[in-house]
């Protein structure tokens, strides 16, 4: 094994390894190719590598949760701010650039991920993944001037596609969720209205529907905290 390989090996060693503190994890990356758009690192020119990071399960929430204790309850978008603190510490010490996927100019975070994991999207929008099922996220990604390989994923089956009955898609009380897309409003509005609350206490009914990665599902507590953030109650 060459030294640069060697190297490159402990890096993401590392990395995994500070990210693991926190209940995150290393969702892979890949290589931007010289003709591709990259975004423009601080050094003002476009970088070479994107490392993403994010969860399965829910693996973050009692880092999130005891780092909350310390923090104004009223704090705004409190789970992004906590990521930004740690994913912010990890490309210091790597001289690497972060982005998150609510910063504006928003960078194609689902593209990217599909691209670094081999995942494709489920019926709900959120990325099926062959161990996590819908129950995962992306906090961010580490940005670098430099080429960082890293072995990418190819997964060959599509879980969605092997799913007959399409349970996530017979759940909502107000079928959300359907061939023509998300509806969005319809979907505030029962969540927010007198009939909401299985959803605002427990989670979106379709996604717990689905079969797959039962083991990673949240908590009901973490369900309820993103459908609150969702609904903005």
């Amino acid at each position: 094994m060459s030294n640069r390989r060697q190297a490159n090996n402990r890096q993401l060693h590392t990395i995994s390894n500070q990210l693991a503190a926190h209940g995150l994890i290393l969702r892979g990356g890949f290589v931007f190719g010289d003709e591709e758009a990259a975004p423009v690192g601080p050094e003002g020119r476009p970088v070479k590598s994107a490392l993403l990071i994010g969860q399965a399960g829910a693996a973050p929430w009692q880092h999130f949760m005891k780092w909350r204790q310390q923090k104004p309850q009223d704090l705004p978008n409190p789970l992004d701010t906590w990521s930004r603190e740690i994913i912010d510490g990890v490309a210091a010490h790597w001289g690497a650039s972060a982005v998150y996927p609510s910063d504006k100019p928003y960078q194609p975070f689902q593209q990217w991920a599909m691209r670094a994991e081999g995942l494709k999207p489920s019926p709900l929008g959120i990325l099926m993944h062959p161990e996590y099922g819908l129950w995962h996220a992306y906090r961010g990604a580490l940005l670098f001037a430099d080429e960082v390989p890293i072995q990418g994923f190819r997964n060959l089956n599509h879980l969605c596609d092997l799913c007959v009955g399409k349970p996530c898609l017979k759940s909502c009380p107000v079928d959300a969720y359907s061939g023509e897309g998300f509806a969005y409003e319809a979907c505030l509005g029962h969540v927010r209205g007198a009939d909401g609350g299985p959803c605002r206490t427990g989670g979106c009914l379709d996604r717990n529907a689905c079969p797959y990665g039962v083991d990673y599902r949240y908590p009901v507590e973490v369900q309820a905290f993103h459908m609150v953030s969702f609904a903005n109650l």
